[in-house]
């Protein structure tokens, strides 16, 4: 769960810009009241769309290249599943635009918050292991949805699924029914978190788009019953999880009462993938789950393509993160391309139904 400088922030922040084709997908932005919060949350809806509305890039900026939809576009006629989106830690929902946006291609209605105190411009140590604020942020979105006269006739609320990515996984996980063992977790970053547990020493954080001072998390001192809790939704049907956060602190037992199907998918050959995000074995406890891992592919391979010189950029702004390096000889459309695939096979398959 990979911490973004201030400037990728920015980065990020720039959702939209005109391109040089559109694809038949709607894309709107919309604010969901979230009570855990107390306070809305900004999210992004794509969908299947009839003709019209502005052609736009989501997610295109500097670094990175957006993918193609129509701003505002009328949402096509019937019912479709409902994705949710979970971002990675520090990063942004528009950043999945890549992938939202074939997903809603296949006939999805897809959406996903940025969620307060993990997002870029607005990330601290202290939010990052509050999962039971993400995965209550993904129940409002089905609340919503399900409630207010714009979608309810537009989504099926018998199927929804959520798509999570690092942090996102770990949320995606939680409210699918894994619940995590809090000194399991303090007790990884002790001995192994170098990577994804450096974060809670604290330095610096964002807010508001500005960097703050912010001090050392001592994860024993969390709350433990809210960190161990179950945080199911029994609406949500079928969950893909890829590198999931937390991936050594989850209880077995409520592993294997995971009653949904669950795919895990791991990015890298199976001798590479980090410690932080491994999967295999959680998948081996879930009784509805399959694994698949990603080869030649990273961490940093699920964001967006980068354009062209964006390494050098990077390098020119101080950003030490290999954000658009992927190993081996495979680009990163190409690794899109396999996880496009996949993912949409899952929830198909889980989901059911015709698109």
């Amino acid at each position: 769960m990979s911490i973004l400088s201030l400037f990728f922030a920015f980065l990020l922040a720039s959702a939209a810009a005109t391109p040089a084709h559109a694809a038949e997908v709607g894309v709107r932005t919309i604010t969901v009241f979230a009570p855990e919060r107390g306070r809305d949350i900004d999210v992004t809806v794509w969908y299947p769309a009839k003709a019209g509305g502005a052609p736009l890039l989501t997610g295109d900026n500097r670094l990175f290249k957006g993918a193609p939809a129509h701003g505002d576009a009328p949402v096509a006629e019937g019912r479709f599943p409902l994705v949710l989106l979970s971002h990675g830690s520090g990063s942004r929902v528009e950043g999945m635009s890549w992938l939202a946006t074939a997903l809603a291609e296949a006939g999805f209605v897809v959406a996903g918050p940025n969620h307060p105190g993990t997002t870029s411009g607005d990330s601290t140590p202290a939010a990052t292991p509050r999962l039971w604020e993400r995965t209550a942020d993904l129940s409002a979105l089905i609340d919503a949805f399900s409630q207010d006269a714009a979608w309810r006739a537009t989504i099926d609320p018998a199927r929804v699924g959520v798509v999570g990515f690092s942090l996102g996984g770990a949320a995606a996980m939680e409210i699918a029914g894994a619940r995590a063992d809090l000194e399991a977790y303090a007790r990884y970053c002790d001995e192994y978190g170098k990577w994804d547990c450096a974060w809670f020493a604290g330095g610096r954080g964002y807010v508001d788009d500005k960097p703050v001072a912010v001090e050392k998390v001592d994860l024993r001192r969390l709350d433990k019953a809210r960190f161990e809790q179950s945080n199911r939704d029994a609406r949500v049907r079928a969950v893909v999880a890829v590198d999931p956060g937390l991936a050594q602190a989850y209880a077995a037992d409520s592993l294997k009462a995971i009653d949904i199907p669950l795919a895990f998918i791991n990015l890298g050959n199976a001798d590479a993938i980090p410690e932080a995000v491994i999967a295999d074995r959680l998948a081996a406890l879930v009784p509805q789950a399959s694994y698949t891992a990603v080869a030649e592919a990273v961490h940093f391979s699920f964001l967006p393509e980068c354009k062209e010189g964006g390494a050098d950029l990077l390098k020119s702004l101080g950003e030490v993160d290999p954000i658009c390096d992927d190993p081996g000889s495979r680009t990163r459309a190409d690794i899109h391309a396999e996880l496009k695939q996949r993912i949409i096979d899952a929830l198909q398959s889980s989901l059911k139904g015709s698109f």
